[in-house]
């Protein structure tokens, strides 16, 4: 079956399953193009739970598919590539969470969402890339443990007059790239615009022009008065990014930076994925209860 062929069918299938399609950023154009939705954590973590449908379909990777299932219990939250996960998110766990609690007694937990939900449930507030310092500013405690992202801690931290303490993980694709990485693409593109995700290592964002979630850079682009703009993260914004910002050249940081996991949800598993219902993603009702606390506390602050 061809893409147009199965595009037909996701179309009368959402219908027929009052189903939703969500997308992040990072996916595939193709799988983009069939969204209901398509943005970054932040975003789609507010569509999950404010949109009508009782069928969720998340194209993204496990621990989004898991925040649509905490924030909407009652909906049928599926992920149609089951095995797509986040190395980041394994770089945590809620076991070595309750052993920090015991060497940092005073300061708060923050988990960005690129967590499981076995995490969130033991932190006391979520966030995302484009939240972050609004979010470790709202906190009355002067000391933060913040999870797991290293480079996104080390990032607030600059914003922010608490003592923030970075759990030493990161997002293997954007601490991938480098300096040189930088350097080349200004030689190679002059006059560009350099923008990064603050997922990216230290000096990375110290060479940037600007530093955005991926929803940020792409209303920085459209919005700019550059003609050129050079992207520092998952290759797959280009794709938004040339669709909604017309008239703007768009080049990648680096050709490296693309998650693998992002590109295991394909047509042909969105389709299956309506058909059965399945896989489906559900999380423990002790668990999702801890951890929707976590999540609605970071909704309210921003």
């Amino acid at each position: 079956m061809d893409n147009n062929a199965i595009i037909e069918k996701i179309i009368a299938l959402k219908e027929e399953k009052d189903a939703i399609i969500l997308a992040h950023n990072y996916q595939e154009g193709v799988v983009q193009d069939v969204a209901d939705l398509i943005g970054d954590s932040l975003e789609l973590s507010r569509a999950a739970d404010s949109l009508d449908g009782s069928v969720i379909v998340f194209c993204g990777v496990d621990f989004m598919a898991e925040t649509a299932a905490i924030l909407s219990p009652q909906k049928i939250v599926l992920l149609p590539a089951h095995d797509a996960g986040c190395p980041m998110a394994e770089m945590v766990t809620a076991e070595e969470i309750r052993s920090a609690r015991t060497r940092f007694p005073d300061a708060a937990v923050v988990a960005y969402v690129n967590t499981t939900a076995e995490v969130k449930a033991e932190c006391d507030i979520c966030c995302t890339s484009a939240n972050a310092v609004k979010v470790v500013n709202s906190l009355p405690e002067d000391q933060v443990l913040f999870v797991p992202d290293r480079n996104l801690a080390r990032y607030v931290a600059r914003f922010t007059k608490k003592q923030v303490i970075p759990w030493e993980g990161y997002c293997i694709v954007h601490d991938l790239i480098t300096v040189e990485d930088v350097a080349l693409a200004k030689q190679r593109y002059p006059g560009a615009e350099v923008i990064v995700h603050p997922e990216c290592r230290p000096e990375v964002i110290d060479d940037a022009d600007y530093v955005y979630s991926t929803s940020g850079m792409i209303r920085h682009v459209c919005e700019g008065k550059k003609p050129a703009y050079i992207i520092g993260t998952e290759i797959g914004i280009l794709y938004r990014m040339q669709k909604e910002c017309p008239g703007k050249s768009c080049y990648p940081l680096s050709n490296r930076a693309v998650c693998s996991n992002m590109k295991k949800t394909k047509l042909s598993l969105v389709l299956q994925s309506l058909e059965n219902l399945a896989p489906r993603v559900t999380v423990p009702g002790d668990i999702a209860s801890r951890a929707r606390n976590a999540i609605e506390r970071m909704l309210a602050v921003t």
